[in-house]
Formats: C-alpha cells, structure tokens, sequence
C-alpha cells in the first residue's frame, strides 16, 4: 500500500515566473487573438459561457441555492469597500507571486474546484489544471469529477486535489491511500455539504443529479452544435459514459445513474474526529475548505490544519450564508501565523483579488469564470481569463503603491458605509521623513 507521506515529500516543483506584463497595453489597443480576443473581462466570458453551453449544464454552473441571496452578498461585500492609493512609492518593479506551503505561485489567485467541469469543456479538469500550471498559479481539482485524478496530476503535477470526504473512516483510509499515490501534495477537505444544499435553480435550468435524459435536455444540446459535438460526443467517443471518478478510492456512479445520490449521501456524521484522523495519515499540507465562523479557524488551528479556505460554497449551499469577505478579518486574527488563510466567492476582478488580500487572505480562488472561459475556448480560454485578472492586479498594485501583495493592508481600504472621516481629511499628517519611502 502506497505511502501518504510519499506525495509530501516529493519537492514541488516552483512555476516558472509569468512574462513581463505591459501596463500600457490598454491604451495602444493591443488586443489578444483567437476567439476570446473580444473578451475584456471576467464577466465577458459569463456572457460567452452563456450562448456556448447548453442552458441545463449553465444553469448548473452560474446557480446558487434558493434565492441566490449568498451568491448576490459575495459580490455586495467587496462593492462595500473602496481602495485608498498612494503615489510617488516609486513602484516600478512590482511582483505579485506568494509562497503557498512552500511553493512559489507566479499570482495569488488560482482555480477553485468544480464539479463536473468535464461537460463544460472537453476534458475540463485537465483543460484547467494545464492552464494553471502554465500560469505559475495553483488549481484545485473537484472530488466531483469526471476524470480521473491521477490523469489530471499526470499533465498537470501540483495540482491540488478536493476531496469531499464520507463519514465513514473505513471509506476515507483507501481514498487517501489513493490520492497520494497519484502524486497529490496538498488535500483539500471541503466541510461545508453535511447535506445538499437547496439547489432549485438547477432544477429549473433543467438539470438534475443524476442527469434524467428528456427531450428538452436533447433539444437543449442541439441548439448548441458546438459543445455536443466537441464536449459531449467527442466525451461518449473516446471515453465512454462519463463518471463520478473521485468520489472515493473505486470509481463513483455514472451521472446518469440513480445511485449518484447514494455516493453523495451519509455526510452527515463528518465531523472533526474526522479531520483528527485524516490529520494523522495525511503527511503533506492539509486544507479546510468551508469555514466561515473564527470558532471554527480556531478549531482547525487547534487540529493541526495547515490551511482554510474562507468560502460559503459560491452561495450553493446554505442561502443567505455571510459573505466570506465579511468574515475574512477575524478568521485571519484566528489563524495567525499557524495557518496559511485563503478566500473564496465573489472575486471577478484585480480589485477583489487586492481587497481580500489587505483584510489578511495570502490567497484566493476562483470558481465560475475560469469555468466559462474553459467552455469558450478550453485551456487557450482559461489562460487568456487569467492573463487578464494578473494584469489587473498588476495595474492595482501600482495605483496603490504597492510593490508586492505583502504590502497591502487595511490602510489601503475604507469602508462606504462608514461615516466620512471629516474630521481626519482636515488634519494634517505629521511629515518627517521627506526624501524617504515610509512604507506602508
């Protein structure tokens, strides 16, 4: 039987550092090639996703639960805060890469993990792996997968992997065992599902769990030529009836089958007896994906956790869930310097990504857009969508004075709601140092 520590102590491999970015490049015009080169944002490629994808399976990806209250709050939370700049800090070499569990990112964002990204895009797991390894950045495969992840490590070595565990200690062991035979070096648990979350909106874009063959779900593929012939019979043709390939350590129910449910079910029990136990057979960095509440930061510190991921699952499970920005602040405070503190939900431009790092996340995930660009273009797709929130960052940066993330805090950010502070844009700052940076 394989080793855990076998994946652990495999030295990562730090990505090469990303190109140069042009910070000028808005104004002369410069635009990409090839079939996102109309695409200019995050959001665009929501846009694009939504006239590629057939409606059930865009419906799935862009849903929340109930009344997307969450989903809409995880956007609210970063609306609410303004960014403060500062000038003249002479910031003309900027780098904006993290060291996560000792590995060197190129950016302090990565992919999030989604399920059945494979009927988004043809090999979709890999198609977002390859992407993020290319860009220096990290990715998460989903344990609700289609593709196998020893195939997806294999073109993509680094890859993380998510993994929604059973409450069953005997099914947990064999799934460890395997992950970390493929090669796996950071575990991501995911806690936030001790039951499916109310998810109404897929059911009304037409799709189900499993997927029930109709022929409205028929209509809906046609009218997309595109995807069914390059994601879904180009998928049948050269691997058969897709999957659930990572549920547990044998291969899951296909999605077709009644018995998905089943294999999702009995989540119930999970609780940190559980992490206690995956703490002591997994040797290499262990992440918490689903913490929203400091108590439970404080519980994974207290369980020997390596990292958190503050997340409220996209606003897919509990509707009206906080926003995980909210919550960042005293999660951090919790976390100190023993754990390494990541975010999740909302993020959709450089801004977010600068606003999530000055309240305290080392890093962030995103989910939706990387997602919608794979089905726009597959890998070429994700990498220009990543291309485009680095340069954003890039730009961020400099307009706030900063050189590298390290540098942001929460003097770069002011809360709208708040009262002006009148009483402190009349006061004159003490100015001592004159010809000296007084970073930050």
């Amino acid at each position: 039987m394989p080793s855990l520590t076998a994946a652990a102590s495999a030295a990562p491999a730090n990505p090469l550092p990303p190109a140069p970015i042009n910070a000028w490049q808005a104004f002369d015009g410069t635009r990409s090639t090839g079939r996102t080169r109309h695409l200019l944002s995050l959001d665009d490629f929501e846009a694009a996703a939504r006239r590629a994808l057939p409606r059930p399976i865009f419906g799935y990806v862009a849903g929340a639960a109930e009344d997307n209250r969450a989903l809409a709050d995880n956007r609210q939370a970063f609306d609410e805060l303004a960014l403060v700049p500062r000038v003249l800090r002479n910031v003309a070499q900027r780098d904006q890469g993290v060291t996560l569990f000792g590995t060197r990112y190129a950016s302090p964002f990565g992919i999030a993990p989604m399920g059945i990204a494979a009927l988004s895009a043809y090999r979709g797991d890999v198609v977002l792996a390859r992407a993020a390894a290319a860009a220096g950045i990290p990715a998460v495969q989903s344990g609700s997968s289609l593709i196998r992840l020893e195939e997806v490590v294999a073109a993509a070595p680094g890859t993380w992997f998510q993994a929604y565990l059973p409450g069953t200690p005997e099914r947990i062991a064999p799934l460890l065992q395997r992950v970390a035979a493929a090669g796996v070096q950071t575990l991501v648990v995911t806690v936030d599902i001790p039951v499916a979350g109310n998810r109404e909106n897929n059911l009304r874009a037409g799709f189900s769990t499993p997927l029930r063959p109709s022929l409205r779900l028929a209509w809906d593929g046609l009218v997309r030529p595109r995807w069914l012939a390059g994601t879904l019979l180009r998928t049948l043709a050269r691997h058969g009836m897709p999957h659930f390939e990572n549920s547990f350590a044998e291969r899951g129910a296909p999605i077709l089958s009644a018995r998905v449910q089943r294999d999702f079910a009995g989540r119930e029990h999970f609780d940190w007896a559980h992490i206690a136990q995956i703490r002591r057979q997994w040797h290499g960095p262990l992440v918490v994906k689903g913490i929203l509440s400091p108590h439970d930061a404080a519980l994974a510190r207290q369980h020997g956790v390596d990292g958190i991921v503050v997340s409220n699952h996209g606003g897919r499970q509990l509707d009206g869930a906080v926003a995980p920005l909210r919550m960042l602040p005293a999660i951090a405070e919790q976390a100190g310097s023993a754990m390494v503190v990541m975010l999740d939900g909302g993020i959709r431009r450089g801004t977010d990504v600068a606003k999530a790092l000055a309240l305290g996340a080392q890093a962030v995930f995103v989910g939706r857009p990387f997602n919608y660009a794979a089905a726009v273009d597959g890998e070429a797709g994700v990498a220009a969508a990543i291309g485009l929130l680095r340069a954003e960052l890039d730009r961020n940066l400099a307009m706030l004075g900063a050189t590298c993330c390290a540098e942001l805090g929460p003097q770069h950010l002011v809360d709208r709601r708040a009262p002006w502070p009148l009483a402190h844009a009349t006061a004159s700052p003490p100015f001592d140092n004159p010809t000296g940076d007084t970073r930050p």
